[in-house]
């Protein structure tokens, strides 16, 4: 039996609008606090890989519980999955039973996570012998730093400073007790039923920048259950404030979801390498990244100084769900907003006014326009975002005949070049090809294109910045495309950049390669990943693949055929062109089975899987 069919070349847009939760608790017990537990579900916590087996939901509270049947030869941890912790106070309650000498548990701060599993930082500690519960521990780096019932400074060098404390209170076994932890730059303050029990500010750094040398800032939060003989440990009314940052601006970068192929609208990496640059810096501003979409931590915004949004955009951007909530905090603390690349479009009326309120313009289909050339920037303003920038030219997917505010009142151009003719020359008008509006002023009046602005909101309300480019992934390589927008972030956050801009190292080749949500392709693990993702149960080599389609091919088209004779199940897979460019579409045209009784044609026989998003069409 035979497959026949025809693979064309056509061109379809599909839009998905997606609900989304407001950025604020509907119903908090406490002002200004979230809870980060259920009750009833481990929704937002993660136990590491194979311990799974110690951690249970309870009589309403989160349990880890070891026995002797089941004995913990290691520590455990149960991961807050939703975001780190800066500045904060957590308020929780805990129970712990078993031998009072050697029962132990805590509860992790701002820490790290080992590719062993290990949990290290900070760390609250919980006993029942009276020796630990209630002092301020640092896991597997520098032991202890309070014991309980001390208050410490530790100075940048280490050296510690030890005065008197209240004595601490005692922890009874199988009874629920009150923890509070606040943190707040370097002061970090334990309670245990509301009396303190120890009292640190922390200020050691480590020249070589190793974590278990120094002051953690920030990190993530867990829970621990400790080695050793059979005990459990309980822990309910987990709430949780973030709290303004004591020392240094907060940078909170959202990463949307997957997009392109390998190489291209990589939000994840892009993120995680840019806000390793900034909390690289020396500068007194820290960056956290949500990843692959809106965060879940409904706290995420809540001590934001900026935000950084690089995602895709128009009718899909996240924001547009979110108008109302994002303009409070423009309103109530001038939350600053960087959109790079696709995350600079959203659609016209009421987002777009909303954009242009935030960052002074924005990318408007129908008038403005999104092709790849290389843009050569030469010139620069005066401005803090262009301090230390030297000029470059660089091929991008480089938006431009930008939608600005009237007059461009208060917005500053800082890359700026005038388009080629032939980035005009794609197409018939659409959506993001070209209007009679972009040929004008860009082909007859010879008006130089904005591709990266900052904007400076009225009313002291903070700062936007917007940046077309960051298609391409290796473009974050080279140092000046990299500083404008280190500049762009720390700027928009409050901040004064240093005369040279922020000072960042040359990503290598292996960091470019991390954390993109394709493997890079020829490696080992691209074929599988394909497989995995396009053919569901089938995981056998392709009956027949055809050539790469593309309107340069005869007639838009190629015809395929396949010996199918034994099968039990027909895939039709369709992948993109690998170059990493959007506007990848086609159609199975004419799709039929051939064999002994004649034709059957597939559009009559009802299909009974089908998947599709960006970078997979």
């Amino acid at each position: 039996m035979r497959s026949i069919t025809k693979l064309l070349w056509t061109a379809l847009c599909v839009v998905t609008l997606v609900g989304a939760s407001a950025l604020q608790a509907a119903d908090e017990t406490e002002a200004g606090f979230h809870s980060l537990f259920n009750g009833t579900s481990f929704e937002g916590w993660k136990p590491w890989a194979g311990d799974e087996a110690f951690w249970k939901i309870e009589d309403g509270a989160i349990t880890g519980e070891s026995t002797a049947e089941k004995p913990l030869g290691h520590n455990t941890f149960l991961a807050w999955d939703n975001g780190e912790v800066d500045d904060f106070e957590l308020r929780l309650q805990f129970k712990l039973t078993g031998d009072m000498a050697r029962a132990n548990s805590g509860i992790q701060f701002r820490g790290q996570q080992r590719p062993d599993g290990h949990v290290v930082g900070y760390q609250a500690d919980i006993d029942l012998a009276g020796q630990w519960a209630g002092a301020l521990y640092d896991e597997a780096g520098r032991g202890l730093l309070a014991g309980r019932g001390r208050k410490v400074k530790i100075a940048a060098d280490g050296q510690q400073a030890e005065v008197n404390g209240d004595e601490a209170a005692p922890v009874k076994a199988d009874e629920w007790h009150d923890y509070s932890i606040t943190a707040q730059g370097n002061h970090i303050t334990l309670k245990i039923n509301g009396k303190v029990t120890s009292e640190v500010w922390d200020d050691q750094k480590d020249p070589g920048h190793d974590p278990d040398k120094q002051a953690d800032r920030i990190g993530m939060l867990a829970l621990q259950m400790h080695s050793g003989p059979p005990q459990k440990v309980q822990f309910k009314n987990i709430r949780f404030q973030r709290l303004k940052l004591a020392e240094a601006k907060k940078v909170v970068f959202i990463a949307g979801v997957p997009s392109h192929g390998w190489g291209a609208h990589e939000h994840n990496a892009g993120c995680l390498l840019l806000a390793k640059r900034i909390n690289d810096s020396g500068l007194p501003v820290i960056a956290t990244v949500y990843r692959s979409g809106w965060p879940k931590d409904i706290s995420a915004l809540d001590n934001a100084d900026t935000v950084v949004s690089y995602c895709d955009g128009g009718d899909n951007h996240y924001l547009n769900d979110r108008l109302d909530d994002f303009q409070k905090l423009v309103d109530t603390r001038g939350v600053g907003l960087v959109c790079l690349h696709y995350g600079v479009e959203t659609t016209k009326g009421n987002c777009g006014d909303h954009f242009l309120n935030w960052m002074g313009g924005y990318f408007e289909p129908h008038w403005s326009v999104n092709p790849h050339w290389d843009a050569n920037y030469t010139k620069f303003p005066e401005h803090p975002t262009t301090h230390g920038v030297a000029p470059f030219k660089i091929n991008d997917e480089w938006y431009y005949h930008m939608r600005f505010v009237e007059g461009m009142k208060n917005v500053t151009p800082i890359l700026t070049d005038l388009p080629p003719r032939n980035t005009l020359d794609h197409g018939p008008d659409g959506t993001h090809s070209g209007n009679p509006a972009v040929r004008a002023a860009v082909l007859e009046r010879k008006e130089p294109q904005h591709m990266a602005w900052a904007y400076d909101r009225p009313n002291n309300k903070g700062r936007g910045f917007g940046f077309t480019g960051g298609h391409d992934h290796k473009n974050w390589q080279n140092d000046n495309f990299r500083k404008v927008v280190l500049n762009a972030i720390v700027w928009t956050a409050g901040l004064d950049v240093p005369k040279d801009g922020v000072a960042s190292a040359t990503p290598s080749d292996e960091e470019m390669d991390a954390n993109q949500d394709e493997p890079k392709p020829g490696n080992a693990e691209a074929p599988k990943k394909a497989a995995d993702q396009l053919t569901g149960e089938a995981k056998t080599k392709a009956a027949a693949s055809s050539p790469i389609v593309t309107t340069q091919t005869q007639n838009h088209s190629v015809d395929l055929e396949a010996d199918v004779t034994g099968a039990k199940q027909l895939y039709l897979v369709v992948t993109d062109g690998g170059n990493g460019f959007t506007a990848d579409w086609a159609d199975w045209a004419e799709p039929r089975l051939v064999g002994p009784e004649g034709e059957k044609k597939l559009t009559e026989l009802k299909w009974k899987k089908a998947s599709a998003d960006w970078g997979t069409p």
